[in-house]
């Protein structure tokens, strides 16, 4: 059988060779020297050039990756037979070549495929192309762009997760510092900072969730559909994408390279851009107050810049640069969108739009970024407090207490609490000075207005105080995912164990990656030593 099939190989990869010659824009007979002499000669014919390399990146850039996919193919067509083992172990000792030569000071790192393929060539001759048996440069960039962008998600989850852990430490040390809420712009209501951040790190935690349904949706090979339609070579794609770290393959051949190389990556991007909206609106939050004299929520001395002209100026950049990475990120994930935009299936536009555009490292940087911004954090408990107290955020609790406790109908006691706040504001009084007869005078008149029973105001004058203090209204509150401190503690407690529950399954995917790239080169190295 042996002596049969090797005139066959022979024969096909000759043709593939003659064939290659034949075309006026084949990579392969591009000459280049170097690792920029490839990428210039496959940039003049608009052919995949590896931007990564060009910048001295060694590590999965695309010649790393071409090359663990010939790994791959070589292991699994010999498996299969198509090649026999002396010729695979052969094969496999061109591909060793090429990947040895790449560390080298003066090695090539070409991103083409042909242009990898003609050094396997001139190293053992034209049967190095039967590694391209039932393939194409289609199934082969789907596969390795698929892997970048597997990498790139796992890399923004753990940036989003270092930003939750220290989210979670931050609110652990403040679950009883009590700080203005807004709405509308406009102070609102008391609630502990704990649970403030605790409401960020619930929006993040929804981020990781959406990550963990992505990855199930992207970590799907689609290496060996060939061009769109598979190939007459029975290959095995479930080998293929296990060697490659996939958890299985995406079945229709044109989804596979031509039809999810739309709506995967936006869907991560569209991810990014989602959680970059909120990381703008917890730096603008901070940033806000800056624009007071005396803000209760700064960063640490060391961590803003002097004005170059105002001595008095500590200008926050770290908020600014975040801000501004927030900004880009969102940008930039509609670049992506763009790109996809209104482009008939099998085009490049859409296929590298988020690498080339770099949404996910930019949302990585985004968080890494924050992270610095919440350690640099300085809270001020005692001028938030004075924050509470110069205004009326709990005059609704008026209206609560009133009618939780007398029965008074919430529409009288609403009444009665903007009649004292709007009396209180036009006098320039604050709750702890506003006198108790008015209040009693202000409620006679809010009850007969809707002609209520009694007149007289319930409440003595030590309960409402007590009604109008943040710490009272704040420790009152009732229900699922209050502010109060026990609520608070128990939604913390929770957070921290999702927060592990998450890192333990970025770090099972991560094992999975590296168990297969293993169990790839455990293969490889055998056939490589079996045929040597």
């Amino acid at each position: 059988m042996k002596t049969r099939k090797a005139p066959i190989h022979l024969a096909v990869a000759y043709s593939l060779f003659l064939a290659h010659g034949a075309l006026a824009a084949d990579t392969a007979e591009l000459p280049c020297r170097s690792t920029a002499d490839c990428a210039a000669q496959a940039a003049k014919v608009g052919a995949s050039v590896d931007k990564h390399a060009l910048k001295g990146a060694a590590d999965d850039d695309q010649f790393d990756w071409l090359n663990r996919i010939n790994k791959a193919s070589i292991v699994m067509l010999t498996e299969q037979g198509i090649v026999d083992a002396q010729l695979g172990g052969r094969i496999a000792g061109g591909v060793q070549h090429v990947i040895e030569q790449g560390r080298q000071a003066d090695g090539k790192r070409p991103g083409d495929v042909l242009q990898v393929e003609r050094i396997m060539i001139d190293r053992i001759g034209p049967e190095a192309s039967l590694i391209h048996s039932g393939r194409s440069r289609q199934d082969m960039y789907a596969t390795y762009r698929l892997a970048v962008l597997r990498a790139q998600v796992l890399d923004y989850g753990d940036a989003l997760s270092a930003t939750r852990e220290r989210l979670l430490k931050i609110a652990a040390k403040h679950v009883d510092t009590l700080v203005p809420a807004y709405t509308n712009g406009v102070q609102a209501m008391p609630i502990s900072y704990a649970h403030y951040l605790l409401a960020f790190d619930a929006a993040f935690e929804r981020d990781a969730q959406r990550i963990h349904d992505l990855y199930a949706r992207l970590n799907l090979s689609p290496m060996g559909t060939a061009v769109l339609a598979n190939s007459g070579w029975p290959l095995d794609r479930e080998r293929l994408g296990e060697l490659l770290g996939f958890d299985g393959v995406r079945e229709n051949s044109l989804d596979a390279s031509q039809v999810s190389t739309f709506d995967i990556p936006l869907e991560a991007v569209g991810i990014a851009s989602s959680s970059a909206i909120r990381v703008g609106a917890l730096v603008g939050d901070i940033h806000t107050q800056y624009h007071q004299t005396r803000p209760w929520l700064l960063l640490e001395e060391g961590s803003t810049y002097s004005s170059s002209a105002m001595p008095q100026k500590r200008n926050p950049g770290l908020l600014m640069r975040t801000r501004e990475a927030a900004s880009d990120v969102v940008g930039l994930a509609g670049a992506t969108t763009l790109r996809a935009h209104n482009v008939t299936t099998g085009m490049t536009d859409y296929k590298a739009a988020f690498e080339s555009l770099g949404a996910l490292t930019s949302a990585t940087a985004m968080f890494k970024r924050l992270d610095a911004v919440l350690a640099a954090l300085v809270i001020d408990p005692e001028r938030a407090m004075e924050e509470l107290d110069a205004d009326w955020t709990t005059s609704m609790e008026l209206a609560d207490t009133l009618e939780r406790e007398h029965k008074v109908p919430f529409r009288i006691g609403h009444s009665f609490a903007s009649l004292i706040v709007g009396e209180a504001r036009e006098k320039g009084l604050l709750p702890k000075n506003f006198p108790y007869a008015d209040a009693q005078r202000l409620y006679a008149k809010a009850a007969q207005k809707y002609q209520w029973k009694t007149d007289r105001l319930p409440l003595d004058e030590a309960a409402f105080r007590a009604t109008l203090s943040p710490r009272t209204m704040v420790a009152t509150r009732k229900g699922t995912g209050g502010p109060q401190p026990a609520e608070v503690r128990r939604m913390l407690a929770k957070a921290q164990e999702s927060l592990s529950a998450d890192r333990d399954w970025m770090n099972q995917r991560r094992q999975h990656l590296l168990d297969a790239e293993a169990a790839l080169d455990k293969a490889f190295d055998k056939l490589a030593r079996d045929g040597s």
